[in-house]
């Protein structure tokens, strides 16, 4: 048997040089090139400049220069802007919790001097002329340079070699910088930004002014594909201001790469703020596909914590739960009005006199010439008190498929004259046909119109749903006990939420108990999930209730069983439809919120210019 190793010898506690100091602080803070370029420009926004210039060499590893032509720092000032904690933004515990500037903690130029070659330059409008300070040897000298500041970076890393060899390849990196920058310029769009690489401009944006400055800008940097395929959110609720721009559905993408937010001009990555955005396109996004987005939100700064992490990259609000509801309902309100309300640029001539009215009959009553009973090979699935009352409802829009006749095939009466064709902006425009009792086909101002009828008549049906749903605050999901009890160990937290939420369980048509003081039995789930597991169900309901409240975890369920309902409910494929008919469902999608996308996100209508139409068959050429 080996003997054990002797104790460690006691070592003394002993105060840090401050070259170490600033390297570990500079750990912290200083990951990679792009780590400098964004804090250089932080301090040039800070400094009020107008025209902020990026100089790189080797991907920023070799130097990195930022020029400005903000106020400058006077002679007497420039030692202490390499010095520790030393810093003109804040100076009481008071700035601290208001911080209305990018920078604040002072760390920044001291922890980039510790870790490369710096220099400061420097001319205020007062000073006959500029001042350099070297990093390294704390020499300052006259220098020649305009009003604002020059801060020169070379050499990352050359007194920590073991961190450079972490770095990437120099493309890589200078994607980084030009990324920080990019993330910057959408931010302010009143500032000019140019990049250089190797003595070569590779990016620009000039200043943009007036009310259209952040779209100038957003075209600018990430496309005009993104704001022609874009919506403008614009949401106030006291002192707190949500804007920006957000995709439309069909515009997601595979991945979350077109995702920004900022919090009062910064840059943050926020699960708040991301959880809002993604909870406001449930209903319209299909499968996994991620929303596009630039969100801008501005709140009290005695609101907000920008003192989370060193990288200032993370923030923490008073109140989440107004932030993203905020956020929530200011994306909601932008998507909500349908695009098939101003799908056509003119108006379009409607059918005939005798046509028109019987659309305007069968708006009342889509899908129902007569009174025909609900199918019984349908049976809603038990889910609320309310089902029985609106199965009456769904008979005036579901009728189940009947053959075609000859009816259905006989030609159209003709046209009244043109004089006696009101004139009526239709933006769906006038059905013209029916496509494998599937597809509808409408002509409007703009061209052809495919309207795929059960996905469009599913999101009318569902809105309904939702609205009746939403009118009356005691609806609750059908639930069903189980035989045996689910019992899990439960977490302090999960115990608290299910004991102060019990009224808010049963009307998901969940029993969740304590069964002992360190577990819960789950005794009842919804009728509609009987089958699923109900410990998982439980878990992820008292976890979302927990983070994000009552209301929304309620609304969210029942609006799940309720676009499961909208679809049995909805007109079926294979159906013929009467043209009165047809032109009844155009108009309600005109007149329904988010009819672009039916209730799992795939699209209801495509627009086929005519000049579209005209290259598929050469005209013009």
């Amino acid at each position: 048997m080996s003997a054990s190793a002797p104790p460690p010898a006691r070592r003394p506690i002993r105060a840090l040089p401050d070259e170490l100091i600033s390297q570990i602080a500079a750990g912290e803070v200083i990951e990679r090139p792009a780590s400098v370029v964004r804090e250089l420009v932080d301090n040039a926004l800070d400094a009020g400049a107008t025209q902020i210039t990026l100089r790189l060499s080797a991907g920023g590893v070799r130097l990195i220069a930022v020029e400005d032509d903000g106020v400058g720092i006077p002679k007497a000032e420039l030692p202490l802007a390499l010095k520790r904690h030393a810093t003109s933004k804040i100076a009481s515990l008071h700035d601290l919790e208001t911080v209305g500037t990018m920078g604040f903690r002072g760390e920044a130029l001291a922890a980039i001097a510790s870790i490369a070659d710096c220099r400061v330059l420097s001319r205020p409008a007062h000073e006959p002329h500029a001042w350099q300070l070297d990093g390294g040897s704390g020499a300052l000298e006259p220098a020649a340079r305009g009003l604002g500041t020059t801060v020169e970076v070379r050499e990352l890393f050359f007194s920590t070699p073991a961190r450079r060899k972490f770095l990437k390849t120099d493309a890589t990196e200078l994607a980084h910088c030009i990324e920080a920058v990019r993330r910057h310029a959408l931010a302010r769009p009143d500032v000019g930004f140019a990049i250089w690489h190797e003595g070569r401009l590779i990016e620009q944006w000039r200043a943009r002014e007036g009310a259209h400055a952040l779209e100038l800008r957003l075209a600018e940097v990430l496309g005009d594909e993104f704001v022609e395929q874009s919506l403008s959110v614009n949401l106030t609720q006291g002192a707190l201001r949500v804007h920006g721009r957000v995709g439309l559905p069909d515009h997601a993408r595979a991945r979350a790469d077109q995702q920004y937010t900022w919090v009062n001009g910064r840059f943050v990555r926020d699960r708040v703020l991301t959880h809002a955005a993604r909870s406001a396109y449930e209903d319209v996004l299909h499968g996994q596909r991620q929303p596009v987005y630039a969100l801008f939100v501005d709140v009290d700064p005695a609101r907000v914590d920008v003192n989370v992490h060193p990288a200032k990259i993370e923030v923490r609000f008073r109140d989440g739960r107004e932030v993203h509801q905020a956020v929530r309902h200011a994306v909601e309100a932008a998507l909500a009005a349908s695009r098939a309300g101003q799908a056509a640029p003119g108006p379009v001539a409607p059918p005939t006199s005798a046509h028109a009215q019987a659309a305007e009959t069968a708006e009342i009553a889509p899908f129902s010439e007569e009174k025909r009973p609900v199918s019984t090979e349908y049976s809603p699935p038990p889910a609320t008190h309310f089902v029985a009352q609106e199965r009456q409802a769904w008979a005036s829009f579901w009728r189940p498929p009947t053959p075609p006749d000859s009816s259905a095939t006989s030609p159209a009466p003709d046209p009244a004259p043109e004089s006696a064709v009101p004139q009526a902006v239709w933006p769906l425009g006038r059905a013209i046909a029916q496509l494998h009792g599937i597809y509808i086909l409408a002509e409007n101002a703009a061209g052809l119109v495919l309207v795929d009828m059960h996905a469009a008549h599913e999101r009318i049906v569902y809105e309904r749903l939702k609205a009746q749903i939403d009118a009356g605050e005691e609806a609750r999901i059908a639930s069903q006990a189980l035989l045996i009890p689910a019992t899990f160990a439960a977490t302090p937290e999960e115990i608290a939420t299910a004991e102060g939420q019990g009224e808010v369980l049963a009307r998901l048509g969940l029993e969740v108990e304590p069964f002992s003081a360190r577990t819960l039995a789950v005794r009842a789930v919804p009728a509609a999930l009987a089958q699923g597991n109900a410990l998982d169900l439980a878990r992820a309901v008292l976890a979302e209730l927990a983070q994000h409240g009552a209301s929304r975890v309620i609304e969210r369920a029942q609006h799940e069983l309720l676009a499961t309902m909208a679809c049995h409910g909805a007109v079926r494929a294979n159906r013929r439809l009467t043209e009165p008919e047809m032109n009844a469902l155009l108009r309600q999608m005109e007149a329904t919120d988010r009819a672009d996308q039916c209730n799992h996100g795939r699209p209801t209508w495509r627009q086929i210019s005519l000049r579209e139409l005209d290259q598929l068959f050469l005209r013009g050429r």
